[in-house]
């Protein structure tokens, strides 16, 4: 159904002058010139082919029709303010949904969300894990989390975190690992999202070894997982592997370390950033990695 309607400046403006009877008080309330309050409310009149205001002793009196108009039309004014006010109430506050990978919801993410919740209690957070990249179109998802190399089109894409690579392992093989060479004796670990084991050995100045063998892993916190286990040495990314390093489930047999080509992401369609929750969890987001960049003497992000 086609509805017959006049332009909403003009409505907005006959409404805020039949309220103050007065041109002037008008353009105050809607911070635009008196000409232009009054130019509307021509052209409102010419639409309507119906004169809304008579000019009486220097003041404004509604005609009949506009005292008509008046009620029906501020009553509409009132319920579209109310439905925005809740609509912006609703993206406030209510569920905030995020989809991310298992590995950095599970090894970076969760570590620190708890913080975030405590910030907002009003926010319901939901936390989808998935490898696979959201259909914002298609998937109730406020923001995604993202490992690759920030080329997602018509997406607002905010670079978070960048990755170094090198090996970890379980401290109980660390008397084993004292070159590089000494990695000939040991399951290579492989995350089969990151740079291989071929590219760190040539780093390395190591060769001799079939870089292909070992155990392969799509998931990056298995990886870690096998490596805290002691069933070889895994090439880790430090976002992922931080906090083990820290607790000591985890250590770092040699130096050479190698930079990631891909980064992690905050990805979402640019207006879903004006809603008032993606904007909080957003800031607190990117205040996080500046936490953790400096706690690892990192880089800033770009």
């Amino acid at each position: 159904m086609s509805r017959r309607l006049p332009p909403l400046n003009a409505l907005r403006a006959f409404e805020a002058a039949a309220r103050h009877l007065s041109f002037t008080k008008a353009a105050d309330e809607l911070h635009v010139t008196q000409a232009a309050v009054s130019h509307q409310i021509k052209a409102l009149e010419e639409w309507l082919g119906i004169p809304l205001f008579r000019r009486v002793n220097r003041g404004l009196i509604l005609t009949d029709a506009g005292q008509a108009y008046l009620p029906p039309l501020r009553e509409a004014l009132d319920t579209m303010a109310n439905a925005t006010d809740r609509l912006f109430r609703k993206d406030s506050a209510g569920a905030l949904t995020i989809s991310t990978m298992p590995s950095f919801a599970a090894k970076w993410l969760v570590l620190r969300l708890g913080r975030f919740q405590a910030d907002h209690p009003e926010l319901d957070v939901r936390l989808q894990t998935t490898s696979q990249f959201v259909d914002f179109a298609q998937q109730d998802v406020d923001v995604a989390i993202r490992f690759g190399n920030g080329n997602w089109p018509e997406l607002r894409v905010e670079r978070l975190l960048s990755e170094d690579i090198f090996p970890v392992c379980s401290p109980r093989l660390l008397p084993t690992l004292t070159r590089p060479a000494d990695l000939r004796h040991h399951t290579l670990l492989h995350d089969d999202y990151i740079i291989t084991w071929g590219n760190w050995l040539a780093a390395a100045g190591v060769d001799g070894i079939e870089v292909s063998r070992g155990q392969h892993f799509t998931d990056s916190a298995l990886v870690l997982q096998a490596a805290m286990e002691g069933h070889g040495v895994a090439l880790a990314r430090q976002v992922l592997a931080a906090d083990d390093l820290a607790a000591g489930r985890l250590v770092r047999p040699f130096d050479v370390t190698l930079t990631g080509k891909y980064a992690y992401y905050l990805v979402a369609p640019p207006h879903y950033f004006s809603r008032p929750k993606v904007n909080a969890f957003r800031g607190w987001l990117f205040t996080e990695a500046e936490l953790y960049s400096a706690e690892m003497h990192l880089p800033e992000r770009a």
